[in-house]
């Protein structure tokens, strides 16, 4: 069995909120696989241990750029809050977006070779980096980019830690609606049908072992389980109700909850093809030494009682 470390109880709180002792559980029960042990405490503490999944922990700025029929949205990473507000920073990061939409780079490589200089580095975007890296004192990269061409386009940025990209036809207002909206509820898909299957398979996987869980429990409370049909209606229920939640048309809209953002973009005459979502810092887990030497101490303490 793998050995469950302070630090795999730590990194799994922070992303679950779960209590220590039931993330040490869970890893244990997993056998330090993290994504399992995640399925654990979901089917255990329900939709709460899920609430922080996607937990901002690294640091930097998504930043937008149009230029003519071209748009890009662009993600900079760094370590401190302190130095995504940065001029320096910013400003190059501002550049990324712009180069991305105006040259078309196949890749952050490419993107990293194009020409640019600022606050006397150069020629190079990454002959820049490296500069800003010295005079400011931190580590900076640019991690994931996004270029549309020929379409007509709606960015919003919320702060510097959210920045959304919608490509639509029809009316101007209405896509910045929907821009703002996919900032808000942060849908993975535009419909339910393009949902990813492995969101998929681990939604029926919860729904299947929380059936389970209460199945057992029925049982030792001397009451009927409900029968295999039920169940499994219950669980087509569920893996419904998640898709319906997180695809794009099929959403509440934020501005009006009385109806569909389908519903509204009809309304108006408004087509979306697809978005593009940037969130700081999702799926990068920050190194808290601090936080891991508390919760080895809490767990030996806990083994002490």
């Amino acid at each position: 069995m793998a050995a469950i470390t302070a630090s795999m109880v730590g990194e799994l709180r922070a992303k679950t909120d779960a209590p220590m002792m039931e993330c040490k559980k869970a890893l244990t029960e997993a056998e330090g696989n993290m994504e399992r042990a995640e399925e654990l405490l979901r089917v255990k503490l329900g939709s709460k241990a899920g609430k922080a999944a996607s937990r901002i922990t690294a640091e930097g700025v998504v930043t937008a750029a149009v230029a003519g029929n071209a748009g890009a949205l662009v993600e900079v990473n760094c370590e401190t809050d302190f130095t995504s507000k940065n001029d320096m920073f910013l400003a190059f990061a501002k550049a990324c977006a712009r180069l991305v939409a105006e040259k078309n780079p196949a890749d952050v490589v490419a993107l990293a070779a194009l020409p640019y200089t600022q606050d006397g580095y150069g020629p190079t975007l990454d002959d820049v980096r490296k500069g800003l890296i010295g005079t400011i004192g931190e580590n900076m990269s640019i991690r994931r980019f996004k270029r549309y061409e020929g379409a007509r386009l709606a960015s919003y940025l919320h702060g510097t830690r959210i920045g959304v990209m919608v490509d639509y036809e029809g009316d101007e207002v209405a896509a910045k609606d929907v821009a703002m909206h996919v900032a808000a509820m942060k849908p993975v898909a535009l419909q339910a049908g393009d949902v990813p299957a492995k969101l998929i398979e681990t939604e029926r996987s919860v729904a299947t072992q929380k059936a389970a869980e209460d199945a057992e429990k029925a049982k030792a409370e001397g009451k009927t389980p409900q029968s295999p049909e039920i169940v499994a209606k219950r669980i087509d229920g569920s893996v419904a109700k998640f898709l319906k939640e997180v695809s794009l048309f099929n959403q509440a809209f934020v501005k009006n909850d009385k109806q569909t953002v389908e519903q509204m973009l009809k309304e108006r005459a408004t087509k979306v093809t697809s978005f593009t979502l940037y969130v700081v810092g999702e799926g990068i887990e920050k190194k808290v030494d601090d936080f891991a030497a508390e919760v080895a101490a809490q767990v030996a303490a806990a083994r002490k009682d």
